[in-house]
């Protein structure tokens, strides 16, 4: 007899699968179907904080907490609360839409740690952080872009600021996987005028 983790893993799920800023993922609704094709008992929590709010925060950022149970074992997942370009939006700003769909994306992520479409988080260390990292990486091309365009020294400032921020990239901020270090890199470059 199969382990619930070897059940799930080998379901077939690329029907489900959907892509989005260059990054394959499962709609929530498609996993939890799935899930419960196979496990008709599975069952999930939302958890919520001390005032029973679904999302927790840090006073700069928030997160949200689900777990999802199989055949009497839960797995629990921490997901941020991300805006459209899935960049942490500020503990201060975040709705109650913006939670909601945090504790879908949660979910689903809870169910691939029972297998059911790990394969799409396979060799990566962190799927959230690499879609933050390569929406920064665009970012920072764009906005070089257009301030380069702007005149000779415009370009050579962004040239040097791109050097400066990290010398390994030889000014490519696609080469760049600091998150902190792109983040920066932004700010400075939107300064950049004539």
């Amino acid at each position: 007899m199969s382990s619930v983790f070897e059940t799930l893993y080998a379901v077939d799920m690329k029907d489900k699968m959907k892509e989005k800023n260059g990054v394959s993922y499962i709609k929530w609704a498609g996993a939890w179907a799935r899930l419960k094709q196979h496990y008709p008992d599975a069952d999930y929590t939302v958890y919520e904080n001390e005032s029973g709010r679904p999302w927790f925060d840090d006073g700069r950022s928030g997160w949200v907490k689900t777990g999802v149970t199989v055949d009497g074992k839960e797995y629990v997942e921490r997901l941020p609360i991300m805006d459209f370009k899935n960049k942490p939006i500020p503990a201060d700003s975040i709705t109650s839409v913006d939670a909601n769909k945090a504790i879908q994306r949660s979910i689903t992520k809870a169910c691939a740690r029972h297998g059911l479409g790990l394969f799409l988080y396979e060799g990566m260390e962190d799927t959230e952080e690499n879609i933050v990292l390569t929406n920064l990486q665009a970012e920072c091309m764009e906005v070089m872009k257009k301030k380069c365009m702007l005149s000779e020294a415009a370009k050579q400032k962004v040239k040097e600021l791109c050097i400066a921020a990290d010398p390994d990239a030889n000014g490519d901020p696609k080469l760049i996987t600091d998150l902190d270090t792109l983040e920066t890199l932004v700010k400075q470059l939107k300064a950049v005028r004539k």
